[in-house]
């Protein structure tokens, strides 16, 4: 079991800068990627960015290539997400996702690929 618990929504104006939290509890040791996921109302879930549990190949969708960034603190087993110049359309709920073992293919863009995911966090941009 792998317990997954996000952090650091809020409201905030376009233009300025978030850092999400996602705090990783139990068997830890079994994580092989983690990602970000975002929903927003009356819309599916959507691939935000990826990382290895081991700390390299970072990946990100398009939409928020070169603003987000994923990384990991190996002392503290969290992944945050930093977010710059957040934009109207950034606003949903994100979701911190952890996949265990390895599998076939490389579909870490689909939800499909993680086992356990955390509550969420609301993300609001105004304007």
């Amino acid at each position: 079991q792998v317990q997954l618990v996000e952090s650091g929504g809020g409201l905030v104006q376009a233009g300025v800068s978030l850092r999400l939290s996602c705090a990783a509890s139990g068997r830890t040791f079994s994580i092989r990627d983690v990602g970000w996921f975002r929903q927003a109302p009356g819309k599916e879930r959507e691939f935000v960015a990826t990382m290895n549990w081991s700390g390299g190949l970072p990946h990100y969708a398009d939409s928020v290539k070169g603003r987000f960034t994923i990384s990991r603190d190996f002392a503290k087993d969290t992944v945050t997400l930093q977010m710059n110049s957040l934009e109207a359309e950034d606003t949903g709920v994100y979701y911190c996702a952890a996949g265990v073992g390895p599998k076939p293919g490389s579909a870490w863009y689909s939800a499909a690929w993680y086992d356990y995911w955390g509550q969420g966090t609301q993300v609001t941009v105004s304007s």
